[in-house]
């Protein structure tokens, strides 16, 4: 994980161009570089150290003309320098290499070859190209100034201000000047019509432990957060089992406001059954509120449910990197394929709801993995999403959305996931944890976060400035005072309307209470809570 900036164009100034990357010191905090071309481009790279901790440093060059930066990780890269590319040199064990190798081999047509999240620029010559991971799990953003230059950078700070226009790079997509923008990831499951997939308990326990597997790959310790929620404690359980093949042992950390918080107490639970060293981290409100600032210049969006959750993943992600670890696994996508939100529960067809996964799916770049990105990159910290693997997808998506509803199973949400992974046997959770309630993260640290977050924003917005949100905002207008005030701080730092356009608001559909929180839907307001709730009927 990685900050990377490319400027197309000749007349910037080398020390504006290393201030400008500098904005993303945070992303890469272990060593940076920047390259000049001979045609006056520029390739900067802020590099945060996980594979080839020693002569991995980038700009890469590739045999011939061609230089790449690269921030994420490619997980087939070995099998791909053995493979397709056996006949290439390779001048570091870096999985980064494969990229400008790729490029030399297949030209621009061959990102459906890498297993792996990433956004790359690639310059070669005049020509260059550059392409984001299928779901956009890693963040990148491009801009065009009042010179006809492009910008890529991994943050929008990094080109705001130097660019007249700019927005968010779209996932599964590669640019080059020569094809515009072109769509490579074309998965059978976008079309709705395909879930036709019968469902195999043991093909999704498979799929998701070969996907967290690939994502153990490193060279710096590993560890997992842990909420004490369905999808992060399975992710750390496998992980778990993983490691111990390996000798090694689980490092688990959670956070909340205090011991007892929902979270905490679960993942304490989790940890203990699993055996894993575990970390608890606190925060109070007034910690949280302290930092709202400077959370919205590091997150960029002002999206009410993102800043909510970011507040405690800060936190956490600091505290993990003062312990020493760089990577950690989260559950980010869970709830999207198998429609875990609450408000699944209203869908009114089975048709309706797996265009709805498959929507949300696809529009996690503009809500959660944006925030576990930036939330975590902004101590240098690099989180993994197994649930995103394109295997596990192309697993999990297809099953026919009937065995996905909750209305099909008493109600309980991600029933399938449960079961795939209820093996009494062999158990990879207690049962009250692996059919606990969904949880929003953010109300999951303790609810008077959420609660004590609103009262303090509607201490700072009068009723006359949000009565003048439209005015004010014209675009994608605040309607609370929480939003108000996020979006006002939002726009301190990026006022420019190409910012605002690239913040999507996440709003639940199926559901009269438009706040975002998990705990606004009827379902949760009618359902016990309590942790040990019994296992619904098989």
């Amino acid at each position: 994980m990685c900050g990377i900036l490319a400027i197309i164009g000749k007349g910037k100034e080398e020390q504006l161009v290393r201030e400008l990357s500098t904005r993303m010191a945070h992303r890469g905090p272990d060593e940076n570089d920047l390259h000049i071309t001979d045609k006056g481009h520029f390739l900067s790279h802020e590099r945060l150290s996980i594979i080839d901790l020693h002569s991995g440093k980038q700009p890469i060059k590739g045999s011939k003309s061609a230089y790449m930066v690269h921030n994420g990780e490619i997980y087939n890269h070995e099998e791909l320098r053995n493979g397709l590319l056996k006949e290439h040199t390779f001048k570091t064990k870096s999985d980064s290499e494969v990229i400008v190798h790729l490029y030399e081999e297949f030209g621009y047509d061959f990102c459906n070859k890498m297993d792996g999240d990433f956004a790359f620029v690639v310059i070669d010559g005049d020509d260059y190209m550059a392409a984001r991971d299928p779901l956009g799990v890693k963040p990148l953003y491009y801009g065009l100034d009042e010179r006809g230059r492009i910008y890529f950078a991994s943050e929008m700070k990094a080109i705001a201000d130097q660019c007249k226009t700019f927005s968010t790079f779209p996932p599964g997509h590669y640019y080059t000047a020569k094809t515009g923008f072109v769509k490579y990831y074309r998965p059978e499951y976008e079309y709705y019509a395909k879930a036709d997939q019968q469902l195999d308990y043991e093909l999704i326990r498979a799929a998701l432990t070969d996907a967290t597997r690939k994502r153990l790959m490193s060279d710096v310790p590993i560890g997992v957060l842990l909420s004490g929620g369905l999808d992060s404690s399975l992710t750390s359980s496998i992980a778990s089992r993983l490691l111990k093949e390996q000798g090694k042992k689980l490092h688990s950390f959670s956070i909340g406001l205090d011991a007892n918080a929902p979270d905490v107490v679960a993942a304490r639970q989790v940890a203990s059954f699993l055996g894993a060293e575990h970390h608890e981290v606190f925060f109070t409100v007034q910690e949280g509120i302290a930092i709202l600032e400077k959370l919205i210049w590091q997150i960029e969006t002002y999206d009410v449910t993102s800043v909510r959750a970011s507040v405690p993943m800060y936190f956490l992600s600091k505290a993990i990197t003062d312990l020493g670890v760089k990577v950690v696994l989260s559950g980010e996508g869970a709830d999207e394929i198998f429609g875990g939100y609450l408000y699944f529960r209203n869908a009114p067809t089975a048709e309706e709801f797996q265009k709805e996964t498959i929507e949300r799916v696809q529009k996690l770049f503009t809500a959660d993995l944006l925030r576990a990105d930036k939330s975590t990159m902004s101590h240098g910290l690099e989180a993994r999403v197994p649930f995103l693997d394109q295997e596990f997808l192309n697993v999990a998506v297809r099953i026919k959305p009937e065995e996905k509803q909750p209305k099909n199973h008493e109600g309980k949400e991600k029933y399938i996931l449960r079961k795939a992974f209820d093996t009494p046997e062999d158990p990879y959770l207690p049962d009250e944890i692996l059919w606990r309630q969904k949880e929003q993260f953010s109300d999951g640290v303790g609810y008077n976060w959420i609660d004590e977050l609103i009262s303090y924003c509607a201490t700072q917005v009068t009723d006359e400035q949000l009565e003048g949100a439209g005015t004010e905002f014209p675009y994608n207008s605040p309607t609370t005072k929480e939003a108000y005030l996020y979006r006002s701080i939002f726009q301190k730092f990026y006022p420019q309307l190409s910012a605002a356009q690239t913040v999507r608001k996440w709003i639940p559909k199926w559901q009269d209470n438009l706040d975002p929180s998990g705990r606004a839907n009827d379902a949760h307001l009618k359902a016990d809570t309590a942790i040990s709730r019994a296992k619904a009927a098989v």
